[in-house]
């Protein structure tokens, strides 16, 4: 969801800056020319003097948007996979293992599943404790429920072991691939 709101906003944006690019080389609407004010004089006593409240207004929109902002650039900045995890060796230290690692661990084993023709894993961050992604592309053949008890049974419980985690999410993205039909001559 976050790509396309991000594709959106930066079409958007895009537009925006060409259009007042192209409004300024241009010298025209909507200014009145090169040598014209941007705010005529009936404009500047129209807002200047009476209405107050257009000012605090027009400032409390630019926050918005600065805010708005702010909170699309954090966004692209936040990382949801989780680079390492630490896993208790049983005498009192810790041993940091890579994300991807794992994750390859994972797609190798679901991989090589019957019926699977691709697996991608993605080990995410979920308030404190790691969770699976796992998006299993099936073949024609493949029945989904046989799948996804082969992935939910042994292929997390060894991820899970070899991990040290007593519990460790996962959310299965099922996915069928296209084949050409057959050919009866």
């Amino acid at each position: 969801m976050l790509k396309v709101v991000n594709r959106i906003v930066l079409g958007l944006l895009g537009l925006a800056l060409m259009a007042a690019g192209a409004a300024v080389l241009t010298g025209s609407w909507p200014f009145g020319g090169r040598h014209a004010p941007l705010l005529t004089a009936a404009t500047r006593q129209r807002y200047g003097h009476g209405e107050g409240w257009y000012w605090w207004a027009v400032a409390a929109g630019l926050g918005l948007c600065v805010l708005l902002a702010l909170w699309w650039l954090l966004a692209q900045l936040r990382r949801s996979r989780l680079q390492t995890l630490a896993v208790d060796t049983g005498d009192g230290a810790f041993a940091v293992v890579r994300g991807r690692a794992l994750e390859e661990a994972v797609a190798a084993e679901a991989g090589a599943l019957d019926g699977v023709a691709r697996c991608r894993v993605a080990l995410r961050r979920r308030r404190g404790s790691p969770a699976l992604r796992v998006a299993l592309e099936l073949e024609p053949y493949a029945v989904p429920a046989d799948a996804l008890a082969a992935l939910a049974g042994p292929v997390l419980a060894n991820a899970r072991t070899s991990a040290g985690l007593p519990a460790l999410p996962a959310e299965a993205r099922l996915k069928v691939t296209s084949h050409r039909a057959r050919r009866v001559t």
